[in-house]
């Protein structure tokens, strides 16, 4: 028996190329090995004197890189959003269902509490 996929393995792969690719660079852009890189390039830029200062081209490069980043966060940060409803959508769907569950277990237990009250009145009755 195959097993049922969960609300988030649906959702996964419901995305777009865009939204798989915002998500990857975003987790790129949040990490170390992001900073370390870019630590290492402007370092070199500057070391090795590859344009003259203030570094019109590498701030023209940086502003640019800026632009495209916040917008690949913002993309990635949205459809968080939209999964995070999603989730929220099937936790309210599993706790409706949970409850009436619980619900019915609640009637059978009053019913077998009945039951069994029943028998007893009917032995005490038997034996006066």
């Amino acid at each position: 028996m195959a097993k049922a996929k969960t609300w988030h393995q649906i959702h996964k792969e419901t995305l777009s190329l865009g939204d798989r690719l915002a998500d990857t660079i975003s987790a790129f852009v949040g990490s170390w090995r992001f900073i370390i890189i870019h630590a290492l390039w402007f370092g070199a830029w500057i070391l090795f004197q590859v344009e003259p200062f203030p570094y019109g081209l590498l701030t023209m490069i940086v502003s640019l890189e800026a632009i495209f980043l916040s917008t690949f966060i913002m993309i990635s940060q949205n459809r968080q959003a939209d999964r995070d409803r999603h989730q929220a959508d099937a936790d309210f769907e599993t706790n409706v269902e949970a409850k009436k569950e619980i619900e019915e277990l609640q009637i059978r237990l009053a019913r077998i509490e009945d039951e069994k009250l029943d028998i007893i009145l009917k032995l005490l009755q038997k034996k006066s």
